[in-house]
């Protein structure tokens, strides 16, 4: 596979949930679940929406972080895209991680993957090179892939949740209320 149009297809797959209009921001972030939040994002809830803009699911964000994670089709090791969501709601990809660092290399525009640190549930990390800030994130859910939602302890399997409709989910931060 041509390694430009891997990275190339792996950003779309992120950029391709943008609706709403995204921007690609200067702003970076790191990810770290355990790290404290301002009480504005800990107030904050992801809202997990089907094809029918049903609330399927609203999740707290205590720690204002929550991972995708995916089975990786040629590679068949996990990866995962992570981010964080700032006061305004918006959602910033801030990480990637996997298992092979080729996931990273192949399907990412990134400075080149690093070994993960102690810890970390995979075992290679990158950073974005151009990071996203999303007000909603589509999110394709299906078995295939097995997408699975990370928020704090909880594992929330996507493909499971879009099983009845459309296999595709909608992310969004809901304020505080």
């Amino acid at each position: 596979m041509n390694r430009w149009r891997g990275r190339l297809i792996g950003l779309a797959i992120v950029i391709i949930g943008v609706t709403g209009g995204a921007a690609i921001a200067a702003l970076g972030g790191v990810w770290s679940p355990s790290s404290p939040a301002s009480s504005t994002a800990a107030a904050q809830q992801l809202v997990v929406r089907g094809w029918d803009d049903e609330i399927l699911l609203r999740l707290p964000l205590p720690a204002g972080h929550f991972a995708l994670r995916y089975r990786n089709s040629l590679y068949g090791s996990l990866a995962e895209e992570r981010f964080a969501v700032g006061a305004d709601g918006m959602m910033e990809l801030v990480g990637l991680a996997a298992d092979e660092a080729a996931v990273l290399d192949e399907y990412y525009a990134t400075a080149g993957p690093q070994p993960a640190a102690a810890g970390d549930s995979r075992r290679w990390h990158a950073q974005p090179i151009a990071r996203l800030r999303l007000e909603r994130l589509t999110v394709a859910a299906t078995e295939h892939g097995r997408r699975t939602l990370l928020v704090g302890d909880r594992q929330i399997p996507l493909w499971q949740l879009a099983a009845g409709g459309a296999p595709t989910v909608v992310l969004e931060v809901e304020p505080p209320r």
